[in-house]
């Protein structure tokens, strides 16, 4: 979620780490994931990221369910010289990682389940604990992830990515004589949210804050009211409830924080630090409580932004961006930076511009956002219409006055020319991705989820 960093928006949660890239770096405050064909978004989002696609081409690799013949982002740096190493998540096609990375750490699935059936809390009263090492999810027995077979040592996702992003920068980056490209995929903040205890007494349940927009239920269904995401906390959400997930959730993000600074230190003893870029990004954000919801299977705010923060050489140190842009970008961002040639596939343009002009231009005058047969959205800096096919319904909301998205304008003369304005727009939009959903007739449309 972009509001889980203490220097950007977020004195609850403690980010050290993050904030140091934040003041060392370049901050994009509006930084979007064009959407998913699945409720698993990080797949799409992952998929538009390392292909450069824009959704529905995409979507239309992905479906393949082949590896893609584009080279994907690790392999067009490989290719040009770099040598490319991954550890951590990376949830795609399994021929495009041997392509992308030369070397590999311990590389994960999208998601690390529990073998806690407490975890799924569709009713009030349970004993699940975030910090039982017996419960697996995060907590990963280090033989099944490394070379040390027979290994029963218990560790979290986070630490084993981190100790073996910094073994490479330790013992490999001294030696090669090529430049370096490091993909460290964080499982974290994914649910199962499990932390240390350390990290979770920072968090007394009482004390955390509820959203402004929190509701004890979505007010309709928005296509995906009951999928997996959701039915982990009960029905009707109490505040209790609420408070209890996003404890989780900032603790294993402080967890996760913490094996950032050890990545960052590493790589400043390495000698390498004033050469290199450091990007930070996610998948996609997560209601957690927002709106009645818990997932990230909606075009709210909360869910369809992420932070992106950049720093390396020649970047302003705390310069920030207002530009609305996509994170997908980075595959472009980072071949521009580099002065690798793109690739003629590659849809979304390169941030680099941005990162050095004084007041950047806009490369885009609207956000598209989508999920599955569902839901499609189109954002202004101004104003958001979101269209629930299976509903027929819209949604307006004024950015500008309600940021949190709380009152929903569809109904309103004043604005009636404005959501006008918002359906042609998004139109226009679908057209230009090649989307096949006609919103005049939503209902010839269904749902894979």
């Amino acid at each position: 979620m972009f509001r889980t960093i203490n220097s950007i928006n977020n004195p609850e949660v403690h980010t050290p780490n993050m904030d140091r890239l934040v003041r060392s770096g370049c901050h994009f405050t509006h930084c979007f994931h064009q959407g998913s064909w699945t409720g698993a978004v990080c797949v799409a989002s992952r998929t538009m990221l390392n292909t450069g696609l824009t959704a529905f081409h995409a979507n239309r690799e992905d479906s393949a369910n082949t590896a893609t013949n584009k080279p994907v982002w690790g392999q067009t740096l490989r290719e040009a010289g770099y040598d490319t190493y991954i550890t951590g998540k990376w949830h795609l096609d399994a021929v495009s990682l041997q392509r992308a990375f030369s070397e590999m750490g311990p590389v994960a699935p999208g998601f690390l389940p529990s073998t806690a059936a407490e975890y799924n809390r569709p009713a009030p009263g349970n004993n699940w604990n975030p910090s039982d090492k017996t419960l697996f999810g995060h907590w990963l027995k280090q033989g099944l992830w490394t070379s040390r077979r027979g290994d029963d040592t218990i560790q979290h996702s986070s630490e084993l990515y981190a100790d073996a992003a910094i073994k490479y920068l330790k013992e490999s980056v001294p030696q090669q004589k090529n430049p370096f490209f490091m993909y460290v995929g964080f499982n974290a903040p994914h649910d199962p949210r499990q932390a240390p205890q350390e990290y979770l007494d920072m968090y007394p349940v009482e004390k955390i804050a509820i959203p402004p927009n929190f509701l004890p239920e979505h007010p309709f269904d928005q296509g995906a009211h009951k999928t997996r995401d959701e039915v982990l906390a009960p029905f009707p959400r109490t505040e209790y409830d609420v408070r209890v997930h996003r404890r989780e959730y900032y603790a294993i993000i402080t967890h996760m924080d913490a094996q950032i600074g050890r990545i960052l230190d590493a790589l400043e003893a390495s000698g390498k630090a004033d050469n290199t870029y450091v990007i930070m990004t996610a998948d996609h954000g997560l209601a957690v409580g927002e709106h009645g919801l818990m997932g990230k299977q909606n075009q709210y705010e909360c869910s369809m932004r992420m932070p992106l923060i950049i720093k390396g050489p020649g970047i302003k140190a705390g310069k920030q961006v207002d530009e609305m842009v996509y994170q997908h970008s980075m595959y472009a961002t980072t071949c521009d930076l580099a002065h690798v040639p793109i690739p003629q596939h590659v849809e979304f343009p390169s941030l680099a511009p941005m990162l050095h002009e004084e007041n950047p231009q806009p490369i885009n005058d609207a956000m598209f956002g989508w999920l599955d047969g569902l839901q499609r959205s189109i954002r202004t800096k101004k104003h958001k219409l979101i269209f629930y096919a299976h509903l027929n319904r819209y949604q307006v909301f004024d950015l500008e006055k309600d940021p949190w998205e709380m009152h929903d304008l569809v109904d309103e003369p004043a604005y009636a020319t404005v959501k006008q304005e918002l359906i042609q727009k998004l139109k226009a939009k679908q057209k230009e991705l090649d989307d096949p959903m006609d919103i005049d007739h939503p209902k010839q449309v269904s749902s894979a989820l």
